[in-house]
């Protein structure tokens, strides 16, 4: 609890996995990748309940063995490639009991954001009064340097890009996954962490990491066998 407010943290652990199979539970430094997410966030000072939704039984097993609450099993019809991540959020909220006023979404894939990243956006966005806040990270590269292709033509994405150096361009940021911070009464009305609204919680990007596919994996393990992250 934060200033009086309740906070419900639900990660999200589906067992059907292409880019990475079985990637939920694959250990990662030596412990499962899910595992990382737990961690962090049952060191949170604030999180009142951490919560699983998952429709395997090997990833609550992991689960729960590693202190995270499974109060139920995920349908079928809610763990497929083309199951809506929203809709498998709004199952979660109306099977737990219990009045919350926020929800922290936690994505798996997004081991390194730590506990003090779970608190300062849950700190930042109830002292702000934000309905909504996501985490982001700073891309390396400006949109105004990126192309399509149109019979092997480069088609400039922003049609009156301005020719200037990559250092003076304004800093663009990208959503990294790992943090969803929102009034759940708001969430239930627009279904959606893309409103408009949202306020931007930034984060270094070694903490950014998003693991969809093997080279993601093969540096997130670089990372901690040379100590960039701990």
């Amino acid at each position: 609890m934060y200033n009086g407010k309740k906070i419900l943290a639900l990660i999200t652990a589906r067992g059907g996995s292409k880019g990475i199979p079985g990637k939920n539970i694959k250990p990662l430094a030596g412990k499962p990748l899910i595992n990382w997410t737990i961690e962090s966030g049952l060191k949170s000072r604030y999180i009142d309940r951490l919560i699983l939704s998952s429709d395997s039984d090997e990833i609550i097993t992991t689960a729960q063995k590693a202190g995270c609450e499974t109060p139920f099993k995920r349908p079928v019809a809610l763990a497929s490639d083309t199951s809506s991540s929203m809709d498998v959020i709004i199952h979660a909220l109306n099977l737990i009991e219990g009045d919350y006023d926020y929800l922290l979404l936690l994505q798996p894939t997004s081991p390194f954001r730590t506990n003090l990243h779970i608190d300062s956006i849950i700190k930042k966005s109830i002292d702000n009064n934000s309905l909504s806040s996501v985490s982001v990270s700073r891309v390396k590269k400006h949109p105004a340097f990126f192309y399509s292709l149109e019979d092997n033509k480069l088609i400039p994405l922003l049609s009156k890009r301005k020719q200037t150096r990559r250092q003076d361009m304004p800093p663009v940021y990208e959503c990294n996954g790992a943090l969803y911070f929102t009034c759940i009464d708001f969430l239930k009305k627009e279904r959606s962490f893309n409103t408009g609204i949202e306020e931007a919680f930034i984060m270094d990007p070694k903490y950014s990491l998003d693991l969809d596919e093997n080279l993601d994996w093969k540096i997130a393990e670089s990372f901690v066998e040379k100590g960039i992250i701990k």
